[in-house]
């Protein structure tokens, strides 16, 4: 049973290799790209091996979109580190958000595919609610009345303008769009109200 493979020189847990295959087949092709057998064919490993680790299609999506928060979630912690100041910290973890959406589009949009995953046998509210909870936090500290529902308003619309930039949807209704503006004003309407 082989658990590792070789690949450019290094070894690899068969698994990790699996899902990086997939976030790869995701990038280039979409979400209908990502199969069990297609994962196999460009990990170059047995139309079979995937199997053993996602016994579904959905469990190997699911598997992906939990790579896209662990990887968000980090993004985000170095964000907070960096900063002292709690204001310059929701500010520095909202850019972040939206630049992993960003450079991460099909993968961003899988993550919050719970209707797509559901019965994958993946909690992903396991994932995504540690998120959720870290822009309460931060919008607490920075000062907040009301930090769940001034936390659920941020962080919805800053999702909300990360899914229209991923379809490019702003620049074609107001044209030039200078995010960084847009997410201070956004931020000080909710932490100054």
């Amino acid at each position: 049973m082989i658990d590792t493979v070789y690949m450019s020189g290094e070894v690899q847990p068969l698994r990790a290799r699996l899902i990086d295959c997939g976030r790869e087949l995701l990038d280039d092709g979409g979400i209908d790209a990502v199969g069990l057998r297609a994962v196999a064919r460009h990990a170059g490993v047995s139309h079979g091996a995937p199997r053993r680790y996602f016994p579904t299609h959905k469990a190997l999506l699911a598997a992906i979109a939990a790579s896209g928060f662990a990887e968000l979630s980090e993004r985000l912690r170095s964000a907070i580190v960096s900063e002292a100041d709690p204001l310059a910290r929701v500010r520095r973890t909202a850019r972040q958000y939206l630049s992993f959406a960003d450079t991460h589009r099909t993968l961003f949009e899988l993550m919050f595919r719970h209707d797509l995953l559901e019965g994958s046998g993946e909690d992903l509210r396991h994932h995504s609610k540690p998120l959720y909870e870290t822009v309460v936090a931060l919008v607490a500290d920075a000062g907040a009345e009301t930090p769940h529902v001034v936390a659920l308003n941020l962080w919805t619309q800053l999702h909300g303008v990360a899914t229209l930039r991923a379809t490019r949807s702003i620049e074609v209704i107001v044209g030039d769009f200078d995010v960084e503006a847009f997410v201070a004003q956004l931020i000080d309407l909710h932490l100054r109200a």
